[in-house]
């Protein structure tokens, strides 16, 4: 391998990714560049190579095979819609030192013309055209390291109360975050609700966590999209999280509305949807994030009490 002399433990795992990619290809792979890139804090991440192909592969313990099975056939799902680009599943696997998940190679790049925004846009519209008979997913999975449940449910408000908003305040309650943030919690799951009686939403094909990082154009100006949290449910709330970190042209927001006219009041439900995002990142990044999200659940409180 041309990255020099190394741990033995890596050794091991890029000997197990080499065996598994030749098994997975059926070609006569031969490991000889590694190079760790930017994946998330989660998992280490690394391009490999035999110097001709390269894959992408995230490593992590044992206990990660389930978060990367998750991702697999989160992927499957978006792919099997013909709309967004997802790298393509090589193969996945573990054994008593670690999990692996291998990946198609792709070149990226972010969105940054207004020609990306109305591609991308145009096929998330179609994605979101895909219809569940169910608001949830047939299996649990993860929403960066934090384990979403997915059982499904025809009414959305109280999926999204029971499976969304609920675990989250309990975990940031375990990890000492009290207080009035746990008291607007009480006072929102009765009343989210109200936020749903004059609107109806499909049970869309979700991407669950689109935010600029995960979404990118390959060299042929096809949306690529990737480390997803799928489910079936309000479109709505892709939507709110691409707001939430920025990163999306203005054009990708223009198209989208041609494609699917925004209901009238869905403005009162983006704090719902990014709150749920807000205490996520509290709970996976600490305190940083705490003012924000009680920020988000009084706006809400306030809108709810004035419905």
């Amino acid at each position: 391998m041309s990255s020099g002399t190394r741990a033995d433990p890596e050794r091991t795992a890029l000997a197990s990714i080499e065996s598994a990619i030749r098994t997975a290809t059926g070609q006569a792979f031969t490991l000889r560049e590694s190079a760790a890139v930017s994946g998330g804090c989660i998992h280490d991440a690394r391009i490999v190579s035999d110097g001709r192909t390269r894959y992408f592969v995230k490593l992590g313990t044992p206990a990660s095979a389930g978060m990367f099975a998750a991702e697999a056939d989160g992927l499957d799902a978006i792919d099997r819609t013909g709309t967004l680009r997802v790298p393509k599943l090589i193969t996945l696997g573990e054994d008593e030192h670690q999990a692996w998940l291998v990946l198609e190679h792709l070149e990226l790049r972010p969105l940054a013309t207004a020609d990306d925004g109305t591609r991308f846009a145009k096929a998330l519209a179609q994605m979101h055209r895909s219809i569940g008979e169910s608001f949830g997913w047939p299996r649990d999975n993860f929403i960066g390291a934090t384990p979403q449940t997915n059982t499904p449910s025809p009414n959305w408000a109280r999926f999204f109360v029971e499976q969304r908003l609920k675990p989250q305040f309990a975990l940031a309650r375990l990890k000492g975050f009290d207080g009035e943030l746990q008291q607007l919690g009480l006072r929102l799951f009765d009343r989210v609700p109200a936020l749903f009686l004059d609107y109806r939403p499909p049970a869309a094909l979700l991407h669950g966590d689109l935010w600029h990082g995960n979404a990118a154009i390959d060299p042929t100006g096809t949306p690529v999209v990737f480390d997803p949290a799928v489910h079936h449910g309000d479109p709505e709330s892709d939507l709110a999280m691409t707001e939430l970190f920025g990163g999306f042209p203005a054009s990708f927001y223009a198209e989208y509305r041609r494609q699917h006219p925004p209901a009238e009041d869905s403005e009162d439900r983006k704090p719902l949807y990014r709150l749920y995002h807000i205490l996520n990142h509290l709970n996976l990044f600490g305190r940083g994030y705490r003012g924000e999200a009680e920020r988000l659940a009084k706006r809400l409180v306030q809108v709810l009490c004035a419905r």
